[in-house]
């Protein structure tokens, strides 16, 4: 049995979010499946995992831990000799990939998430699409992306000349945002386009999508 076992939906991005790392890392995991329709992620023995009953959760032997993003960096830290190197050890190289990770949080994933639920999730749950929201945010993530545009003019990826956690982190909600509506914001950036068509094609997160296929 893995020491890893990640805990999860496969609709949920931040589910997603940890599974792309264990894969770029080459990681042995059990992917353990949490039924949000039913509320399982509301019950005791998933609070003991992440008090707040959202997904995902990651046990590594004895060690617990919640929220994507704290995840990601925990995997990156500890294995870091496996697999993809996502992180750097010199500082000031490392510095510029945080804030990129910060841009990520705070400046695209909010807008990205909430066009995400409107376009994506909101028509597997069979729910009306709030155009006006849509509309709202489409014009929120523009501008986001047009700085990206900018970054991607100078650098290949955007924490550097490397892939590193500042780019996985966007790979769930940009794979959500692809074949809706909300794409051409990013074909219509010549830099950002590039960049997306790079990170989605990374073998990991194929494997991402081929497990969510067969759930």
């Amino acid at each position: 049995m893995a020491a890893i076992k990640a805990h999860g939906s496969l609709i949920s991005t931040a589910t997603n979010r940890v599974l792309v790392i264990l894969y770029e890392k080459e990681l042995e995991f059990e992917f353990v499946s949490v039924d949000m329709s039913t509320g399982e992620h509301k019950k005791d023995h998933f609070l003991s995992l992440n008090p707040f009953g959202q997904v995902p959760a990651l046990e590594d032997g004895d060690l617990k831990l919640f929220e994507s993003r704290a995840i990601t960096k925990y995997v990156a830290y500890e294995y870091a000799g496996k697999g993809t190197q996502l992180i750097h050890q010199d500082s000031k190289k490392m510095a510029i990939t945080l804030v990129w990770m910060e841009v990520e949080a705070q400046q695209y994933d909010p807008v990205a998430s909430k066009l995400v639920w409107e376009l994506g999730i909101k028509p597997m749950l069979g729910m009306v699409t709030d155009k006006a929201i849509v509309e709202e945010n489409e014009a929120k993530l523009a501008k986001v992306l047009d700085v990206y545009e900018n970054r991607l003019a100078h650098s290949k990826y955007l924490g550097g000349d490397c892939f590193t956690l500042a780019d996985l982190h966007h790979l769930p909600t940009l794979q959500y945002l692809l074949g809706t509506q909300s794409q051409k914001l990013f074909d219509s950036r010549p830099h950002v386009s590039a960049w997306v068509a790079d990170i989605t094609a990374r073998p990991a997160w194929l494997k991402v999508q081929a497990l969510r296929k067969k759930h």
